[in-house]
C-alpha cells in the first residue's frame, strides 16, 4: 500500500508547483508583469496568498527559482573538473563555464525557461541573486575561474574582467535564444544542446585568446 503523503510532502509538492509556474511565467512575460495571483492560479492553488505564504517576497521567489537549478549545474562542473587532464588549456576551462548550463538544460524534460529568466535578471541591477554573483561563487566556480586566469597569464586584469562579463552574457543570451526558439517551435541555430555547447566553446575560446589592442 502506498504511504499517505505527509504534510511535509504536500508542502514540498506545492512549492515545486509554484516554482514551476513562476519560472515559466517570469520567463515568458517578465519579472514584474506577473502577479502572485497569476502564479498561484497557474500552480493550481485556490488560495491567492499561496506564493507569499511559501516564499515571502517576489525577490525571494525569484531567488528560489534560480537556485533550484544550481545543484545539478554544480555536479556537472565538478565532474568536468575531475575529468580534466594534468595540463588543461583555455578550451577546457571554457567548457567549465558553458557545459554546466547547456548539459543541465539538455537533461530537463520538455521546454525550459531558466536561461530566459536569468537573462532578464542580468539586465536589472535592482535584482540581486547570490547564485549569479561571482563574489559568492561556489568552490568549483572559483576553481574554474582561477584555472582560466592561470591559462591566460599575459591578459591584463582589466581586460580579463571585461571579457568575463562578455562571456557570461554570451552564454546566457545564446541559451535564452535557443530556449525561446524551442518553446515557439521555430528554427534553432544548432540542432541540439550539445551542438550549442560546442559552438559556444569555440566562440568563447576565441574571445579569450583574441589579441588586445592598446587604447589611448
Amino acid at each position: 500500500m502506498q504511504a499517505k503523503p505527509t504534510r511535509a510532502d504536500k508542502v514540498a509538492q506545492t512549492r515545486e508547483r509554484i516554482l514551476d509556474a513562476a519560472e515559466q511565467l517570469f520567463a515568458e512575460h517578465g519579472l514584474f508583469a506577473v502577479s502572485n495571483r497569476q502564479i498561484s492560479e497557474a500552480a493550481g492553488q485556490a488560495n491567492n496568498s499561496a506564493v507569499g505564504y511559501h516564499f515571502g517576497t517576489k525577490s525571494e521567489l525569484i531567488k528560489a527559482v534560480v537556485s533550484r537549478h544550481a545543484v545539478d549545474m554544480e555536479q556537472i562542473r565538478g565532474r568536468l573538473l575531475a575529468e580534466m587532464g594534468d595540463d588543461p588549456g583555455v578550451r577546457d576551462w571554457v567548457a567549465c563555464t558553458v557545459r554546466p548550463i547547456t548539459d543541465h538544460l539538455a537533461s530537463l524534460p520538455g521546454a525550459t525557461w531558466w536561461a530566459r529568466l536569468v537573462a532578464q535578471i542580468m539586465t536589472d541591477p535592482s535584482l540581486y541573486i547570490a547564485e549569479l554573483d561571482e563574489s559568492t561563487a561556489s568552490d568549483s566556480r572559483r576553481k574554474s575561474a582561477e584555472g582560466l586566469r592561470h591559462s591566460l597569464p599575459d591578459l591584463p586584469d582589466d581586460v580579463f574582467e571585461e571579457r568575463e562579463r562578455m562571456v557570461r552574457n554570451l552564454v546566457i543570451y545564446a541559451c535564452a535564444d535557443r530556449e525561446r526558439a524551442l518553446a515557439e517551435g521555430g528554427p534553432t541555430t544548432r540542432a541540439s544542446w550539445e551542438a550549442t555547447a560546442i559552438g559556444l566553446i569555440d566562440a568563447i575560446t576565441g574571445i579569450w585568446q583574441a589579441p588586445v589592442t592598446p587604447v589611448d
